[in-house]
């Protein structure tokens, strides 16, 4: 029972720390292409909510996507 609380605990904390990333960095990105601040940050809060609160399936599949295109590369060149 604890550990299913500390397990959904660390999945709510994770799924935070996600949001927040990802929504830095398309907000730097934004404003540098928009050249506004304010554009900036709304293109960035549509952004991050479509993305994590109507298609949650789609953050932790780029999750792994970006996991294993850092770390996968090794594998690929120890498999030739």
């Amino acid at each position: 029972m604890i550990q299913a609380i500390f397990l959904d605990a660390l999945t709510d904390n994770l799924l935070v720390a996600l949001t927040l990333f990802i929504f830095v960095w398309i907000f730097s990105w934004a404003k540098g292409q928009l050249g506004s601040v304010k554009l900036a940050i709304l293109f960035a809060v549509i952004i991050v909510y479509l993305t994590f609160y109507q298609f949650p399936e789609l953050v932790w599949l780029a999750l792994l996507i970006f996991i294993f295109a850092t770390f996968g590369k090794e594998l690929f060149e120890k498999m030739k």
